[in-house]
């Protein structure tokens, strides 16, 4: 499948690059949609299938040592082969995971172009892209072409602006940006509080100035359809299987090697309701409770974003994702 993949790039052109010359725009595959509705294993799966590499779409799975409770697959390592730094899960290269200080922030627009560089060297080895995550404004980042103001991190704003409560964020969001509610996702402080940083230092409203462009990639949208019964179990059932693989234990080791419970890694779901339950804040039952309602929260604002995406080819189960992946290569070979 990999020499269709080489085949089908020297054939196809379509885009004009400013020399007379068209191009086809990259063809990637784009695995999505809400936590625990199996996007990791299905884009293993069709990574192997296809020849393909993946490059990791989910904003918590970018952190090093953050493991359990962000869901990589478990049995990965971090290595470097050929030049190029990657997590490597049963022989399927993972960019842009496990690779980020858990102190750091990683922007939209920083993903976007490291991703694009990504998906430019897997093209370049005449394998397939694929981009599997769940955090949405990644995937429509990339697909979209957003032109997101470059807004460097401001520290001295973050200090003045960290120890305000959430709803207090929103409010001051809201005011210098009322769109930002549609596009926004309002329960993430981090994404509230960047999206209050380049309002505030742009002098525009941060939902003005994500307009898209000329797309550079031509993507497969592909989700897992689950039932919202079905998918609150399976949450259910994750949490429970990550605490007893030892994600507590992965919790109190960070937080010794000098990891904060501010840090950005450690506000993650999960990571901080443990944390709560670590510091003698709550009984290991309500953080188990706690952690299970807030991912299926996070999970029902993922769904309402991805279904806004008509886009989206909602498959029954792994085997209909691996046919229609088929139908789509042989297509583009033609």
């Amino acid at each position: 499948m990999a020499v269709a993949i080489r085949k089908a790039k020297t054939k196809t052109l379509s885009r004009n690059t400013g020399g007379g010359t068209k191009r086809a725009l990259p063809r990637v595959l784009c695995i999505i949609g809400p936590t625990s509705s199996g996007k990791t294993l299905l884009g293993i799966r069709l990574a192997k299938k296809f020849g393909g590499e993946i490059v990791n779409a989910d904003a918590r799975q970018v952190y090093r040592e953050f493991d359990i409770g962000t869901g990589k697959p478990m049995g990965g390592k971090r290595t470097s082969k050929g030049g190029r730094s990657m997590y490597l899960f049963e022989g399927v290269p993972h960019y842009l995971m496990d690779y980020l200080p858990p102190s750091d922030l990683l922007t939209v627009a920083e993903w976007r172009e490291k991703a694009m560089t990504a998906i430019r060297g897997i093209r370049a080895r005449g394998h397939l892209p694929l981009v599997v995550g769940g955090t949405g404004l990644y995937i429509q980042a990339l697909v979209d072409n957003y032109q997101i103001p470059a807004v460097p991190p401001q520290d001295s704003f973050r200090r003045a602006m960290e120890g305000k409560p959430l709803a207090e964020l929103v409010k001051l969001l809201l005011r210098l940006d009322p769109a930002a509610e549609k596009l926004v996702d309002i329960k993430n402080p981090r994404r509230v509080l960047r999206a209050l940083e380049v309002a505030t230092f742009t002098g525009k409203p941060f939902t003005e100035q994500k307009g898209a462009a000329r797309p550079v990639i031509k993507p497969l949208l592909i989700a897992i359809k689950r039932e919202r019964e079905e998918l609150r179990e399976r949450i259910d059932l994750a949490v429970e299987a990550y605490v007893e693989a030892g994600w507590i234990d992965e919790i109190r080791r960070l937080h010794r090697s000098g990891i904060g419970w501010d840090a950005p890694a450690m506000t993650s779901i999960g990571y901080r309701e443990f944390g709560s339950y670590i510091r003698g804040e709550s009984t290991i039952e309500q953080a188990i409770e706690r952690t299970k309602r807030a991912t299926w929260q996070y999970a029902k604002r993922q769904l309402t974003w991805f279904r806004r995406d008509t886009r989206i080819n909602w498959v029954k189960d792994e085997e209909e994702a691996e046919k229609l992946v088929a139908k789509w290569l042989k297509a583009r070979t033609k």
